[in-house]
Formats: C-alpha cells, structure tokens, sequence
C-alpha cells in the first residue's frame, strides 16, 4: 500500500514558524485534492493529422461565416442607399410646374426649360436649362425672376453663361408660397447694372 509522504520526509525538521506553517497548509491542499488525473493515450501520443485537419476545418469555417456576415452587412446598407436613393428620384420626378422659355427680341435665339419642385424645408427647388445666352460682361449675371399677376415679385438667383453654344444648367430656388398663375422670366442687367433689366426669356404662351 502507497503511504503519502509527511511533510518532515519532505522539508526536513529544520523548517520552522510561520514558514512551516504555511507549507503545512499548502502540503494538506495537495494531499485534499489528489494525485492529477491521468493523461489520455491520444494526448499521450500529441496531435495526429485528424485533429489538425479538424482545427483547420473549423477555423475555415469560422472565417466563412465571418466573411458571410460582412458580406450581407454591406449588402443591406447598399439596399437602405438605394432605396433611399430611388425615394428622392421618385419624390423629384414629379414636378410642380414645367415651362418652356423662348427668347426675347434681346436675344431671339435663346430658348430654355424651367422645372419647379414640390416644395422642400419651405423652399421650391427650381432647374433651369438654357441655350443661346451670350457671355455677360465680369460682374454681370442673368437672373430669374418670379412673375405674378403680371409684375415682377422677387428674385429666384441669378447664373452666368460662358458660351452662347453651350446648355447651361442651374440650380436655383423659390422661396416664395407657389400660387395659381405663377410664371418666371429671365433677365439681364439693364444699363449700368440697372435691375430688373432686360428680359431675355419669357414663358411661351399658348
């Protein structure tokens, strides 16, 4: 039968006070929990190419679902974007007012389309496209104007051209309540800088 070994067989009997106690308590811990437990023949043997294979299958694995998951992150935010995206087309293809402008005896060749937006933050996007309108003079800018009741009610912005061969294209806006009958003109400056100035495009009329 297999005897423990005491703690004097181990230390010797020169070991004393509070030292001995204390290797007294960690002896009695070793001898309460036991001897370890034995090793296994597979782990006895180390890691054999089944086992390595196998970790390699689950760490691919692992990345695979990773990948996955980004995969389908990127996925939905491109699907939120687009979404977003074909909300605001939608919203803007539908115009409040659409005009045709043709040129003045100012300038006869000029022609041009004017398209209002629904109304945005209290605002009415406008897009001006215009072909025809010679360069002006530095400092100089063609400006839209608002018409109602057939008098000149505020400005929209103003643009410049740089070549009368050449569409421009504009953004501008209406920060006016759009009502029944309302039109737009575009003009330049009179003499001097004069505003309103000359109008050198007006709606075509019916």
């Amino acid at each position: 039968m297999n005897r423990e070994p005491t703690l004097d067989e181990l230390i010797g009997a020169d070991t004393t006070g509070a030292e001995r106690q204390r290797l007294q308590h960690v002896h009695e811990l070793l001898l309460e929990a036991g001897p370890p437990p034995e090793v296994s023949p597979e782990l006895e043997q180390g890691p054999n190419l089944k086992m390595t294979v196998g970790k390699r299958r689950r760490v691919v694995r692992q990345r695979a679902l990773l990948l996955l998951a980004a995969s389908l992150a990127v996925l939905l935010v491109f699907l939120g974007g687009y979404a977003v995206g074909n909300q605001k087309g939608s919203t803007k293809s539908a115009t409040a007012v659409s005009l045709k402008l043709m040129g003045t005896s100012a300038v006869p060749n000029a022609q041009a389309s004017l398209e209002v937006w629904h109304r945005h933050a209290g605002n009415w996007p406008m897009t001006l496209t215009a072909v025809g309108l010679p360069k002006l003079a530095p400092h100089r800018y063609y400006e839209v104007y608002l018409i109602r009741d057939g008098k000149i009610s505020g400005s929209c912005g103003t643009f410049r051209a740089t070549n009368s061969k050449r569409a421009v294209t504009v953004t501008l806006n209406s920060p006016y309540t759009l009502e029944k009958g309302d039109s737009w003109v575009v003009t330049r400056p009179g003499p001097g800088g004069a505003e309103p100035g000359t109008t050198v495009l007006r709606p075509i009329t019916a």
